[in-house]
């Protein structure tokens, strides 16, 4: 059984949270999930097809994104729905530091069923690369 948070209010941010993503990061992912694109793993095949470089998996930065909400509120079962757009992939560089993502999120409303929406915002290289980023949390 769960507890309730604490008094939850429109406006409130959550902790605001920075994670790294390596190359190294993008190959456990890869093995993790199955998706063994080459988009993720090789350069020369992400040039071939339009990008700059290797790029992170969709679902690594949603779920990233997603973590700071299950961080905040104490119980990933709290979460009742998430959703996202991807508007900009993470581009990983071969650096040994790769790519930085900045999130944060606030509480855009609370239900009276004791529910809250919170807005959740994914940058990196101060780009949105989530748009219309949210997760419905029971309180």
């Amino acid at each position: 059984m769960t507890t309730t948070l604490s008094p939850v209010a429109k406006g409130d941010r959550l902790p605001e949270s920075s994670v790294s993503i390596t190359r190294t990061d993008l190959v456990r992912y890869a093995g993790a999930s199955g998706d063994f694109n080459p988009i993720h793993h090789s350069d020369s095949f992400a040039r071939e097809v339009g990008l700059p470089e290797v790029i992170a998996h969709g679902m690594l930065t949603m779920a990233l994104a997603t973590k700071l909400v299950t961080d905040w509120s104490g119980d990933p079962g709290r979460i009742i729905e998430h959703g996202v757009r991807f508007t900009r992939p993470v581009e990983v560089p071969d650096d040994g530091h790769g790519a930085t993502v900045e999130l944060s999120g606030k509480v855009a409303d609370v239900g009276e069923d004791g529910t809250a929406k919170i807005n959740i915002t994914a940058k990196c290289a101060d780009q949105g690369v989530l748009g219309g980023a949210y997760a419905l949390v029971r309180l």
